[in-house]
């Protein structure tokens, strides 16, 4: 079973993709304590809770595999688009050094689609040099969630896979490409017991605008600070951090005459994450955070099914 080592975890969601395809997790690491909190309730492995430039690489159980979501504000759309001249941009050079040491057969990051145009191309150069100056072929991709899954949300991210060079002999790698029947929004929802905080009442000073927009059941809307924005292709906006922010950030729904914020619950099955994965009793704005910080679970499943198939060839 090929070992995994995890940074910049988040609550866990590419871990779980990889553990789904039968990847065994052997550390991770998570500074955020709220997310290290959800972290523990579903995984039982190694967690390292703290700052990534504290850490002892060489302290760590050695890995065949080293994947990382790593911080992508300065790269998006959302963020100031700083790149490298921003403290969390310099965040990949910390995986390079984990990579120096760990010497993984096969790498994977994943950031915002943004990243591969940042600073007109520069950037992303930058960062396919330092992985092919270390020895690695790379590989990359931007993909949209609603396009490989049957999940019904539009998210597009980068996957950047890295195999060492003197390693993929006559193999080659495939990012995972089906088109599948997405299926509609109102599989993810709750379909009673709401949570009273979530449902918005005549109180909400804008309530009349959003009753006379909101007219169907059958897709989701979002407050755009003076006006209501339907989705009209039925699918789930791109979940962000900024939904635990507070205000009107979370998606919103028409359900049986209420009009409310979608739980975290259903922002998690909105990024495929399996109803049996706990969420623990903290704030709710630290659970939306969380879930707009995460993957979409099944496309990290594919992705780690298709890597399986190249370095399982190797000796």
């Amino acid at each position: 079973m090929f070992k995994v080592g995890s940074l910049y975890a988040g609550v866990g969601g590419i871990c779980l993709g990889f553990k789904q395809a039968g990847y065994q997790i052997s550390w991770s690491n998570e500074w955020d304590k709220n997310a290290c909190i959800t972290y523990r309730e579903n995984f039982n492995h190694k967690l390292i809770e703290g700052d990534v430039w504290e850490i002892n690489e060489k302290k760590l159980d050695k890995v065949d595999v080293i994947i990382a979501g790593f911080p992508c504000q300065s790269f998006s759309v959302a963020g100031y688009r700083k790149g490298f001249n921003d403290e969390r941009g310099t965040h990949f050079f910390r995986i390079i050094d984990f990579i120096e040491f760990h010497d993984p057969k096969v790498i994977l990051l994943e950031n915002v689609k943004n990243l591969k145009g940042h600073d007109k191309g520069n950037t992303f150069k930058t960062i396919k040099k330092s992985l092919n100056d270390r020895g690695y072929e790379v590989y990359d991709k931007i993909i949209n969630t609603k396009e490989l899954t049957e999940i019904p949300q539009n998210r597009e991210r980068i996957f950047i896979v890295c195999f060492k060079k003197d390693l993929l002999k006559n193999s080659d790698f495939i990012f995972p490409v089906k088109k599948t029947k997405l299926n509609p929004v109102t599989d993810y929802l709750d379909k009673k017991n709401f949570d009273p905080s979530l449902i918005y009442s005549e109180r909400f000073k804008h309530f009349d605008k959003l009753k006379n927009e909101m007219k169907s059941e059958k897709t989701l809307y979002q407050w755009r600070r003076q006006y209501v924005r339907e989705n009209k292709n039925n699918l789930c906006p791109t979940l962000t951090a900024n939904m635990g922010t507070g205000g009107h950030n979370v998606p919103l729904i028409l359900q049986n005459g209420i009009i409310r914020k979608l739980s975290p619950r259903e922002c998690f099955r909105f990024q495929g994450f399996p109803e049996t994965f706990k969420l623990p009793k903290i704030a709710k704005s630290q659970l939306y955070k969380q879930a707009g910080n995460s993957v979409s679970v099944p496309v990290i499943k594919k992705i780690a099914i298709e890597i399986k198939k190249v370095i399982r060839n190797f000796n």
